[in-house]
């Protein structure tokens, strides 16, 4: 039999009935109702609770549910077998029967196990916390006799007159009966919307929420006195399920447990074991025969589906279910991906381009050309040998794909997309919170957490210790100064880590390439360059994987050890520390390639060494863009699909089987129990605990820095994150609908922090691009030449131009080529690039003019560029409105016809007061005309005439 323990105001005397015994009572058949246990097994009485979403009268709506865990009484176990397998020894209980008292309690007592302290101390707590619950005007119920074993669950209701004071104080906007037409568009806008809507038609989502709306209701704070002003002819509906639970959180974030010395709110019980869990439940079953219609079911059909990934999300239906902030994260990532699309475009044009224009660029025609016969000096000491220009053909016509004057445009176009982007999302905020009735919405400050007060307690204690008189204490920078501290040693330590990882893998790039140099075969030489760069690539992409992991556990540590006040200010910290090591560890690799590689390698003659033995590496003859397109491309895509398809999909899969391997095991051991269907709340006490969305933003923000910050080196990079974020908006979506318990809604205006973070990649990301065409291509290179060097105003000649000489005497002791005639001749003088003086110069080796003349002009490209890209920035921020226009006029509209609305209702209380006190002189005027005797003899009838207005 289930058991369910209704919480009522009880006396003194039995409010230390102890929770067990209760159950073991009721085991053995006793039960303070009428109906018997024959009776309720004749009907399902989880039938009448919608399994688990009603109370046992199927009438009460389960807002919140808490779990705990407890130890069963072995004797209780084997009473209830007993019980249900000779039916002769159940009987009912009598109503002349008195309650269970102490003397059961002792019988009991004898044949239950001693609990430890630990699991009484929790007990107290609970009956403690739930009893200030009460107090509160939640209403209760208890179940222990469910199929997981060992595991209690505690519903909650929250009454009319609660849902009514409580949103009272959270000032929750609620619709009155009050509609207006929202402002339609006229003429041309008119038709040209209409035309949209038609076309569009098939990718719009079949929900209710997305369809346009022609009117409004009007919104006001929901106030128990202006109750007339709201529609309450269906009480039962209008709070949602959504905002049912929030207010009951709110009751459970500020209700104490004063048991142990300390207050306690629902965060410090979880975080000290007295529950194991504290979540809302799910509207119903999303999938299987004859489930009732409900919005979770209609999103998993309508939105948690890979079959509707053309369609837009039904960001209201999503509002509704989850609140807002996981609302406004969707519609973000949602925005996001709309402005995708014209990037891929623009980047898949950059790409034809440069597709189609390979065979017309004069340089890599040079380099491909054999008769031009330029011999290249060694790559590396002594195994290396001399090499021609022309075995890099295929390096060089695969660079101009991306290094072309296309190039440059992509990159100010993808400025101005940031830009736009961003204008976009604020504009779409607005409208979401016209919408959502969020346009007054003002943030209050969050209740303390757990450990900050835990924190505050014990520096109290010890000033009490000392016997020192405070005030309310706080903790103040002195005290957190030692984790300050920690958090500086570690962010520098892992920074340090990072730095010293892709330092290793340069070691690992120079000792594999001067290894493959020394294999005989021509095309294991030929081959090093791709080699290493892939391997190398590889190795970065796994470090990264795991040291985002590693980094995101860390960022938590450090920022738990701060003690921050509130919940809000530990997710800024934490995102803040979190943003900043993954933002190290993912483009540390992709800096060194674009600014660092074959910056600081020397000449021939006088290389620069690592540890005396390792030469610093070159760029390739096309240059480093090549290797930085390759080693972007890897790490985005790589770090996409692994952690798409491996951490959000593989890792949550696996636990979903150990877990239920787990059940399994436990229903083999009570076959009865397994038979029965399971409740709502136990199917979702299986799901994963939603986590926050941190995780979730910050793989978006990195993706966000690599379409951005290096797009000058790869323009396809916008299409591979279009693809990716089609598939995470479905996945994600899934996840929150199947796999998650559903979280609590919390109400939020805009996406925190994360706008600014987005603001700042985006001004960053300006700055990389113009360093990246400036320096890391050749694009300034050639425009010096071809302005000043030119003799006929071609690119002819460039690739000569761009190449010193060295005299192979000039080599120093020892670093010479062991085998100088591999080539077939021998070699007096080798060609590497730089820009140099020949070694038949007076200043031989020396820097000449033109690397002054090029430096000055990639220095001005990128003083031009920046201003030039940062002003047109700015100019789209300040030419497109925050908010629509349209927006605006109906929020001044919901003004004026608030107030008309109030001075309507009072104009009615003055006309009211004023036909009160016509009636009151009219009955005083009645009852003057009556004679003294009736008066006197009806005086009881004349004080209620003039106690008729207060009466009213």
């Amino acid at each position: 039999m289930r058991v369910n323990k209704k919480y009522s105001c009880l006396p003194a005397e039995e409010k230390g009935i102890h929770i067990i015994n209760i159950r073991a009572i009721e085991d053995i058949g006793y039960d303070q109702h009428e109906s018997t246990l024959l009776n309720s097994l004749s009907k399902n009485p989880d039938a009448d609770c919608k399994y688990g979403l009603y109370f046992r009268d199927g009438k009460r709506k389960v807002d919140y549910i808490l779990v705990y865990h407890y130890k069963k009484s072995s004797a209780g176990k084997a009473l209830a077998r007993r019980a249900q397998q000779n039916d002769a020894s159940v009987r009912s209980t009598k109503q002349d029967q008195p309650l269970p008292g102490k003397g059961v309690q002792l019988e009991m007592g004898d044949s239950e196990p001693h609990m430890d302290y630990h699991e009484d101390d929790k007990r107290f707590r609970r009956e403690e916390y739930e009893g200030n619950l009460v107090e509160a005007g939640l209403e209760l119920e208890r179940d222990e006799d469910t199929k997981i074993h060992g595991i209690g669950f505690v519903k909650i209701h929250a009454p009319w007159n609660v849902l009514c004071r409580e949103a009272e104080f959270l000032k929750l906007k609620m619709p009155t009966k009050k509609m207006y037409q929202i402002n339609q568009t006229h003429g041309l806008l008119k038709k040209i919307n209409s035309v949209i809507q038609k076309i569009t038609e098939p990718i719009q989502p079949k929900v209710a929420e997305h369809k346009p709306q022609t009117v409004k209701r009007l919104s006001y704070p929901f106030s128990r006195e202006k109750q007339h002003l709201f529609d309450l002819s269906d009480k039962g509906s209008f709070f949602d399920s959504k905002t049912r639970s929030t207010i009951v959180y709110e009751i459970l974030k500020r209700t104490t447990c004063t048991k142990a010395k300390y207050s306690m709110g629902i965060t410090s019980l979880l975080a000290n074991g007295v529950y194991s869990a504290a979540y809302p439940l799910h509207d119903g079953d999303y999938e299987g025969e004859n489930v009732e219609p409900n919005d979770r079911k209609l999103l998993c059909e309508e939105w948690a589906s890979y079959g509707v990934f053309y369609k837009y999300q039904p960001i209201d239906l999503v509002r509704k279910y989850f609140g807002e902030k996981i609302g406004l994260y969707f519609a973000w990532l949602g925005v996001y991906t709309q402005m995708l699309i014209p990037a891929s475009i623009v980047g898949i044009i950059v790409f034809l381009y440069g597709c189609a224009t390979v065979d017309e660029n004069i340089p890599s025609m040079e380099m491909c050309d054999q008769r031009n016969n330029i011999t290249m000096c060694p790559l590396c000491d002594k195994t290396c040998s001399y090499w021609k220009m022309s075995s890099a053909c295929a390096t060089a016509r695969a660079s101009h794909l991306f290094d072309n004057p296309a190039t440059v445009f992509f990159s100010v176009f993808m400025a101005l997309w940031a830009a736009t982007f961003m204008e976009h999302w604020k504009r779409k905020q607005m409208r979401l919170n016209y919408r959502w009735d969020l346009t007054g919405f003002e943030e209050e400050e969050d209740h303390p957490r757990a450990e900050y007060e835990a924190k505050v307690l014990e520096k109290s204690l010890r000033k009490e210790h000392k016997h020192k008189e405070t005030d309310k204490e706080k903790l103040t920078w002195k005290d957190r100064f030692p984790a300050y501290l920690t958090n500086f040693v570690s962010i520098i330590f892992m920074v340090g880590l990072t730095f010293a990882i892709v330092f290793g893998v340069i070691i690992y790039r120079i000792s594999t390439a001067a290894a493959l140099a020394i294999s005989s075969t021509p095309s294991g030489r030929s081959s090093v360059r791709v080699t290493v760069t892939a391997t190398a690539v590889i190795i970065n992409l796994v470090v990264i994987i795991i040291l985002d992991e590693v980094y995101g556990c860390i960022a938590r540590w450090l920022t738990q050890i701060e003690v921050p006040k509130t919940d809000k200010n530990f997710e800024e910290r934490l995102i803040f520390k979190a943003f900043l090591l993954k933002f190290v560890n993912a483009y540390t690799p992709i800096f060194y390639v674009a600014f660092f590689k074959g910056r600081f390698v020397g000449r021939p003659g006088d290389y620069v060494y690592i540890f005396h033995s390792f030469r610093m590496e070159e760029c390739a003859p096309g240059g480093c863009l090549m290797e930085l397109c390759i080693q972007l491309s890897i790490i985005m895509l790589g770090k996409q699909l692994i952690q798409n398809n491996l951490f959000e999909i593989g890792i949550p899969k696996m636990k979903k089987f150990i877990r239920y391997l787990k059940l399994k095991r436990r229903r083999s051991l009570d076959h009865e129990e397994h038979m029965k269907k399971k409740q709502r709340y136990e199917v979702d006490y299986n799901l994963e605990p939603f986590a926050g969305l941190t995780p979730e933003y910050m793989e978006m923000i990195i993706q966000f820095g690599f379409v951005t910050l290096f797009v000058a080196s790869f323009p396809l990079a916008p299409l591979f994150a279009l693809l990716n974020n089609i598939i995470e908006i479905r996945l994600d979506a899934k996840k929150f609908v199947t796999e998650l318990r559903r979280p609590v809604a919390v109400r939020a205006k805009d996406i925190g922090i994360w706008y600014n973070i987005l603001r700042g990649i985006g001004k960053l990301a300006v700055i990389i691009n113009a360093f990246v065409i400036s320096f890391t291509s050749d694009f300034i290179p050639r425009l010096v030449y071809l302005y000043m060097y030119s003799e006929n105003g071609t690119m002819h000649g460039f690739v000569n131009h761009t190449l010193s000489s060295f005299n192979v005497s000039d080599f120093q002791a020892g670093t010479a080529p062991n085998d100088p005639l591999d080539l077939g001749y021998e070699v007096q003088i080798c060609r590497y690039k730089d820009y140099r003086e020949p070694p038949w110069s007076e200043n031989k080796y020396d820097i000449s003019k033109d690397f002054w003349a090029v430096l000055a002009a990639r220095l001005a490209f990128v003083i031009v560029f920046q201003n030039l890209v940062m002003f047109m920035s700015e100019f789209v921020d300040w030419i497109i409105p925050d908010i629509p226009k349209d927006i605006s006029q109906q929020i001044h509209k919901e003004k004026v016809l608030m107030v008309e609305v109030f001075m309507r209702e009072e104009q009615g209380k003055l006309q009211m007061l004023e036909t009160w006190k016509d009636k009151d002189k009219r009955k005083g005027e009645n009852c003057n005309n009556h004679s003294p005797r009736l008066s006197r003899s009806r005086s009881g009838s004349l004080s209620s005439c003039h106690s008729y207005p207060l009466d009213v």
